[in-house]
C-alpha cells in the first residue's frame, strides 16, 4: 500500500548553534536536535552513556518505605514472594529481583510466582495471593503489574499480606493499599525519569537495597542484560536512563550474558554482535512464547539458571513454544486474510473485527498486528474461551484504541488496555452489535490520513554527503528505539543506472545515481515498485544507511524503505 512521507521538523537556529559547538556536519546536528540534544554537554552524555549518570533511586516516591519493609522482612526472617507478569518485562523483573534478594535474604524464605495467562489472566491474581497465604508469605513484591490491582491488594491485606508494587503503567486516581508503590508516573513522584519499564523499576529497587546493605554495584550491574532485554521487548522510549541501561546491558549481552540469554542467542542462530533489533526479534519472541503457548514460569527458570546445560534445556523449551507460536500465528493470519479477501464488505470497512472459535488465544494479538500490515486500520481478533469470546485489539499510530473500545463497552463483559492495544471479552450474541458499534465509532472519529501508513524522515541527505565517517557516527547513536530511532533519510531526484534488478521475486537490488555519485542498495519487499525504475524518470527514495559485507570486504549501502516518482517530476506533469 502507498504510504505518507513526512519530514520531521527541527529548529535551524539550534542546529546552527550545535554545529558551531560540535564542529560536525549539519545533518548530524539536525538528527541530534530532533532528539533533544542541543548542547555540547548533552551530546557528550548521549554518545557516552555512563552508569554514573543514573539517578539516585531514593528520588523515587516510596523507595525508602520499600527498602524499610524489605529490611523488616529480612530481620524477621519473613517469607517474600516475587510476583510478575508473564511477558518479557515481567519475567526478567522477577528473575532480577529474586536473584538479588537471594544475596541479602535466606533463599529458603524466597519464591517467585508468574500467573498463568489463561487460568489467571494479566497482573496480580487471586490465585497468586491465595498461594502466598497458604505458603506463609507475609510480603509480595509485584513487578510490571499491581498499580491497578486495588481490590486484590486490599484482599491480600485482609489476609495479613503486605504488597510492594513496582510498576510503570499509568496509575488511576485511586491507588492500591500497598505499603509502598514504586512508579515514577505517579503525579506526586519527583523521580526525574518517567519511562522506565517494569524491570527498570525493579533494578532501581535493587540499587537502593544494595546501597542500604553496602553491597558493591557489580552485584546488581550483573543483571543489566536482563534489564536491556526488557527495555527492548517492552518498546519503551530509548531515552535517558533507558538508553544508559540498554547500552550497558547490550555490552553485557555481547560479552558475558547470563546462561539463559546465551542459550537463546545460540538457538536464534546469531553469530554477530547483537543489537536491540536482535533482542526484539530473536530473544523476546522466544521468551513471550512461553506465556502465550504454555507456562511463563519456565522463562524465569531460564533466566535464573546458572548451569549452562540446564539453561540450554529451558531455552529449548522456549524455542519449541516459539515454533508452535509461529505455526499458529502463520496459519491463523492466512485464514484471517482469506476471510477478509472473500468479503467485499469487510475489505472496505474502516475496522477489522474477526472471530473464529478455534483460533489460539495466545496469538490473536499478534494476528491483529499482522492484519494491520495488510489492512491498515484498527483491528480486533477474537476466539472462544469457555462461554465467552475473548481477544485482542490493535490500533494504527495516532488513533486512541482504548477510547474506541470504551465507547463500545455496552456490548462487552470486560476490557482493558491503552492507546495502542487492548484486550476484551464479550458474549457470543453481542458480537454483531459490537462489530457495528466499533465500526461506527472508528468511522466517525478517525482522521482519513491515519488510515494511510506514515513514514517519518529525519532529514534530506545527498549521496555525496554519505561517508564512512557519517555512518560510523550514526552507529554510535545506538541503541535505537522509540524517540531514538535509526536515522531515516530522503534523497530526491535520484535516477536508476539501469543495473537495478529484482532478486528472489520480492526484493530489489538498487543501483542508483544522484549527481556524480552512485550507490547500491537493497529494498526488501519492494518488487511491486520496480516499474517506477523502468519508467526512466527521477525518483525520490527513503532510506537508512547500512553496511554490506561480502568476501570479507565491507561497503556502505542504502537500505531503501520506499520509493516514489520524484515530486518535481510529478509537478512538471
Amino acid at each position: 500500500m502507498d504510504k505518507r512521507w513526512k519530514i520531521l521538523p527541527f529548529d535551524q537556529l539550534k542546529v546552527d548553534q550545535l554545529q558551531q559547538s560540535l564542529k560536525v556536519n549539519k545533518q548530524l546536528c539536525s538528527l541530534l536536535v530532533q532528539r533533544g540534544i542541543e548542547t555540547y554537554e548533552s551530546a557528550n552524555a548521549y554518545f557516552r552513556p555512563a552508569l554514573d549518570q543514573l539517578h539516585d533511586p531514593l528520588l523515587m516516591k516510596d523507595m525508602d518505605k520499600a527498602v524499610a519493609r524489605i529490611h523488616l522482612a529480612i530481620t524477621q526472617k519473613e517469607k517474600i514472594l516475587v510476583f510478575g507478569d508473564y511477558d518479557v518485562d515481567g519475567t526478567t523483573s522477577v528473575a532480577l529481583m529474586y536473584q538479588f534478594l537471594c544475596k541479602i535474604h535466606d533463599p529458603a524464605c524466597l519464591d517467585y510466582y508468574i500467573p498463568h495467562r489463561y487460568r489467571e489472566g494479566y497482573g496480580v491474581s487471586k490465585m497468586g495471593i491465595d498461594f502466598a497465604k497458604e505458603a506463609g508469605f507475609g510480603l509480595i513484591i509485584s513487578l510490571d503489574c499491581g498499580i491497578k490491582s486495588i481490590d486484590l491488594i486490599a484482599y491480600a491485606k485482609t489476609l495479613g499480606i503486605d504488597f510492594i508494587v513496582c510498576d510503570h503503567h499509568l496509575p488511576d486516581e485511586c491507588l492500591p493499599p500497598a505499603v509502598a508503590i514504586l512508579n515514577a508516573k505517579q503525579k506526586d513522584c519527583n523521580y526525574p525519569y518517567k519511562e522506565l519499564c517494569g524491570c527498570g523499576v525493579g533494578f532501581k529497587l535493587a540499587t537502593a537495597l544494595a546501597r542500604y546493605y553496602s553491597i558493591e554495584p557489580e552485584e546488581y550491574f550483573c543483571y543489566l542484560d536482563l534489564v536491556a532485554t526488557a527495555i527492548a521487548a517492552d518498546i519503551v522510549p530509548m531515552t535517558g536512563e533507558n538508553r544508559i541501561l540498554a547500552y550497558h546491558g547490550l555490552r553485557k549481552i555481547n560479552s558475558n550474558p547470563n546462561p539463559g540469554i546465551k542459550a537463546l542467542i545460540k538457538l536464534g542462530g546469531i553469530q554477530t554482535t547483537l543489537s536491540i533489533t536482535n533482542v526484539v526479534f530473536v530473544i523476546a519472541p522466544r521468551v513471550n512464547a512461553a506465556g502465550r503457548m504454555d507456562d511463563a514460569k519456565k522463562a524465569v527458570q531460564l533466566f535464573i539458571e546458572q548451569d549452562e546445560s540446564k539453561a540450554f534445556a529451558f531455552a529449548e523449551m522456549l524455542h519449541s513454544d516459539n515454533s508452535d507460536r509461529k505455526e499458529a500465528d502463520k496459519s491463523i493470519t492466512e485464514e484471517a486474510l482469506a476471510i477478509i479477501g472473500a468479503d467485499p464488505i469487510l475489505i472496505h470497512r474502516n475496522t477489522t473485527v474477526l472471530y473464529q472459535s478455534h483460533w489460539h488465544k495466545g496469538v490473536v494479538g499478534i494476528v491483529a498486528s499482522r492484519l494491520i500490515e495488510t489492512y491498515y486500520r484498527p483491528t480486533v481478533v477474537l476466539t472462544k474461551s469457555g462461554d465467552l469470546l475473548v481477544g485482542s485489539a490493535r490500533s494504527v499510530p495516532g488513533f486512541n484504541l482504548y477510547e474506541a473500545i470504551h465507547a463500545c463497552s455496552a456490548h462487552l463483559i470486560g476490557y482493558g488496555g491503552h492507546f495502542a492495544a487492548a484486550g476484551l471479552s464479550l458474549l457470543p450474541e453481542s458480537l454483531n452489535d459490537f462489530q457495528a458499534a466499533f465500526e461506527k465509532y472508528v468511522s466517525e472519529h478517525i482522521s482519513p490520513e491515519l488510515l494511510i501508513p506514515e513514514l517519518l524522515i529525519d532529514t534530506p541527505l545527498h549521496f555525496e554527503e554519505i561517508t564512512t565517517g557519517l555512518y560510523n557516527i550514526i552507529c554510535q547513536m545506538e541503541p535505537f528505539g522509540p524517540d531514538n530511532m535509526r536515522p531515516c533519510f530522503i534523497a530526491t531526484g535520484v535516477t536508476d543506472t539501469g543495473y537495478s534488478k529484482i532478486v528472489k521475486e520480492l526484493h530489489v537490488r538498487f543501483v542508483l545515481k544522484q549527481g556524480n555519485t552512485n550507490f547500491t542498495g537493497i529494498g526488501f519487499n519492494l518488487s511491486h515498485k520496480f516499474h517506477l525504475l523502468q519508467m526512466k524518470q527521477p525518483i525520490d527514495i527513503i532510506f537508512t544507511l547500512d553496511e554490506n559485507e561480502w568476501n570479507g570486504s565491507k561497503t556502505l549501502q542504502l537500505k531503501i524503505i520506499d520509493i516514489k516518482l520524484s515530486q518535481d517530476q510529478i509537478n512538471a506533469e
